[in-house]
């Protein structure tokens, strides 16, 4: 998430003026994005998948689809 689209955000919830003041925003959204990371990281460890050094959710995603596809792949090949 960019600063611009947090920005953004603000301006659609009523912040008035969020350039102003935008770093205990900017750091609340990380809080957001780091809960969502881990959300989706322990979902995809509790269906057995490895999460691998995803730094972010679509990194996880990636690594979830990569794992299914080796999966697909293996399965072909028994």
């Amino acid at each position: 998430m960019t600063q611009d689209e947090i920005i953004e955000m603000a301006i659609k919830c009523g912040w008035d003026n969020p350039a102003t003041n935008m770093m205990p925003l900017y750091e609340f959204a990380k809080l957001v994005v780091e809960k969502e990371r881990e959300v989706v990281a322990n979902w995809i460890m509790d269906k057995g998948f490895a999460t691998g050094h995803g730094d972010s959710v679509v990194d996880l995603l990636d690594q979830l689809q990569w794992q299914i596809a080796d999966a697909i792949r293996a399965r072909g090949q028994a």
